[in-house]
């Protein structure tokens, strides 16, 4: 799953360069054909991170059920 579309996620190497990047020529984002599709993916991202987080707290509560039953 592509966590941060909006975000790049350079990679270590890409990092240490930006240290010494001072015209800043290294920033890259992704981009949209449209606002419209840029909107939809960032919106899909985030529902996509609240079902993680869902998922995650249901496991959690039902290992605690299970756990004290």
């Amino acid at each position: 799953m592509q966590k941060y579309f909006l975000f790049a996620n350079p990679s270590f190497i890409e990092g240490m360069a930006r240290v010494l990047d001072l015209g800043t020529t290294l920033n890259g984002y992704n981009t949209s054909l449209t606002p419209e599709q840029a909107d939809h993916e960032a919106m899909s991202s985030d529902w996509k991170a609240v079902a993680s987080d869902l998922k995650a707290a249901m496991a959690e509560h039902e290992r605690r059920l299970t756990s004290h039953g």
